[in-house]
This record gives structure tokens, sequence and C-alpha cells, in this order.
């Protein structure tokens, strides 16, 4: 699907009445393909080093086996808006940071990995939101009954 249009959003003015003409504004933050980005951002290319943030999506919101992470609709908004890697290196130290969580009967922990805050709910394996370091100052975390440093 590369040679798809950008999608379009319709902008109708304020009032009653249906316009004669609404404008078109294009959706610069969707790009070619459907996939996501930052307005101004370079588009991803067949070689790019790491995977796109379509794919991390399909990965780690498909239905897995017994054992593996989810992330809430919330916590891949986070992750794709502040830019926070998840590389297999990552997702494993998360994963053994829950499950280390899990060992001592925490329900719900952030897990720390590298700078980033990831709170999970452990009886449930799902990654609930996600804070890089730059973003935790004056931060507070409620709700969780454990912190691994992972």
């Amino acid at each position: 699907m590369s040679g798809a249009p950008t999608p379009d959003f319709t902008l109708r003015p304020a009032g009653t009445g249906t316009p004669a003409a609404p404008a078109k504004v294009p959706n610069r933050a969707v790009r070619p393909g459907g996939e996501l980005g930052r307005p101004g951002a370079p588009a991803g290319t067949p070689g790019q080093a790491g995977p796109s943030f379509s794919q991390v999506l399909e990965d780690v919101s498909a239905p897995s086996k017994a054992g593996d992470l989810r992330f809430s609709r919330h916590a891949l908004q986070r992750v794709q808006r502040r830019g926070i890697p998840l590389d297999p290196r990552t997702l494993g130290r998360l994963q053994a940071g829950v499950g280390r969580a899990a060992e001592k009967g925490s329900r719900d922990s952030v897990v720390l990995v590298d700078g980033t805050a990831f709170v999970v709910s452990v009886s449930n394996k799902t990654v609930l939101t996600a804070v890089h370091q730059e973003q935790m100052r004056d931060q507070v975390f409620t709700n969780i009954d454990s912190a691994v440093i992972a």
C-alpha cells in the first residue's frame, strides 16, 4: 500500500446548516499505508535499522503464548509519543522484571529499564503506561505495591 493517499479530515465551520464546500486538511501524522508518525518526521524506509511502530504494535498486541506481556492501548500511545525504544533486549528485561515481581506476589509494579519506567499490572501481565527518564521529574506513581529495577 505504498501509493495510498494520505487520509484527510473534513473541517466544517461552526454554526447551523450544512456547509457548501468543506475544507480538506491532510493529516500529516498518518503516513501512506496507514503508518503513524510525527508530523515532519521522515517516513521509514524498508532498509531502516529497527522495526516500525506498526510492527512493534502487532508484536506486542497480538495474541501470545502464556507468560508474554501485553501493552494496553494507552501504553502503546505513550511509547510512540515519547519515542521509547522497544527492542527485544528491552522487552526481555521488562518481562524478567515482571516475572520477579510476580514471584514476590506483587499485583501492580513499576519496572525500571534503562531510564524508562513501565507501570505494569503483574497479575494481568499488561503494561499500563510508560514514562521515559526526561518526563519522570516530579511524577508520582500511585496504586503500585512494588518497584523492580530490571
